[in-house]
């Protein structure tokens, strides 16, 4: 029988889990809780009891009663199944294994690849940073499919990335390759970003930020706008104004266009990918938010000709597993 692929990707709150057949194709996904209690110690313990469980539940074994003879072990979910698992976690990973440290889920020094084949009867386990897989994910499966190197930028509260160059990940020296969000912009910022320095991309590209600048627009101005009627200023409502050519909303939005446009042309200069790929919840502006990006990137693109394609992400939450399935695939 083939073997299969489980990709999981732990966030703060929930680990969502996928299993893959040989050919790529997701079979069943489900997820669980984070538990982040006694320094996060449960969490991969809670994650191979998940698998196996799953595994013994899943229509895998349908039409295949062959196996089940003189095996019962297979009805507890026998790993034998997994030829790998990919696994994603919100911090720095290096070679592909250890975990320096992860703020996010309590842990402190862990060997997250070592620990988790141990609990599953020594399947190989193969363990990164979770946005350099959702990026994997994407040129797999999603808005980067059909490109060898590319960048996935995603748009949320805060703002990350992902880098991969021909065909693998870049994860850097320390683990934090792509973290986009903390290029600076604006050097005469007064307001310090969350990472402590001031004028960083987040503080004007996410969701947060857009939110920021529109309130800043609307303390100086004196255009009539459907922002100052609103109790509550949200990122989807500025760009829902802005569809409906707004002038407040319009600017505010375009001068978040404006320094992606600034970053990604750095980017650009520097690691010269084919092309960008737009995601997070700030993404579901669509076509107004990357029509807005190839508006003002030719004149921070340091090259005069070729330049790099602009998508929407595609996957959605489900990039994660998709990409530490990926790294197991190859």
């Amino acid at each position: 029988m083939d073997k299969h692929v489980l990709g999981i990707d732990v966030g703060g709150t929930t680990v969502k889990c996928g299993l893959f057949d040989t050919s790529g194709e997701l079979l069943k996904k489900w997820e669980i809780p984070t538990d982040i209690s006694d320094g996060g110690k449960n969490i991969l313990p809670d994650i191979a009891a998940s698998a196996r469980t799953e595994i013994a539940d899943t229509s895998l074994l349908a039409g295949n009663t062959s196996i089940l003879a003189g095996n019962t072990s297979i009805l507890a979910g026998n790993t034998s199944l997994l030829a790998g698992v990919g696994i994603g976690v919100p911090g720095p990973v290096l070679r592909e294994s250890y975990v320096p440290r992860c703020v996010n889920l309590g842990w402190g020094s862990v060997d997250v690849a070592g620990v988790l084949s141990d609990l599953m009867d020594g399947v190989p386990v193969k363990a990164a940073n979770d946005a350099n897989l959702a990026a994997l994910g994407e040129m797999w499966k999603g808005g980067g499919r059909g490109f060898r190197s590319m960048m996935l930028i995603t748009l949320g509260t805060g703002v990350g990335g992902g880098i991969v160059l021909d065909g693998k990940i870049l994860p850097g020296l320390h683990g934090t390759g792509g973290e986009i969000g903390h290029i600076t912009v604006n050097p005469a910022e007064t307001l310090q970003c969350t990472c402590g320095r001031y004028g960083c991309l987040e503080q004007y590209a996410s969701a947060t930020g857009l939110v920021r600048t529109a309130k800043r627009m609307l303390a100086g101005q004196h255009e009539p706008t459907v922002l100052s009627s609103c109790s509550e200023i949200s990122a989807k409502r500025i760009v829902d104004a802005a569809r409906d050519k707004d002038p407040v909303a319009e600017k505010a939005l375009d001068e978040m266009c404006d320094y992606l446009a600034m970053a990604l042309g750095t980017m650009a200069s520097t690691l010269d990918p084919e092309a960008f790929v737009i995601g997070g919840g700030v993404s579901r502006a669509g076509q107004i938010l990357i029509d807005g990006i190839k508006k003002h990137f030719p004149k921070y693109h340091f090259v005069g000709e070729g330049l790099p394609e602009f998508y929407l992400a595609q996957l959605g939450n489900d990039a994660g597993i998709y990409g530490a399935a990926k790294l197991i695939f190859g």
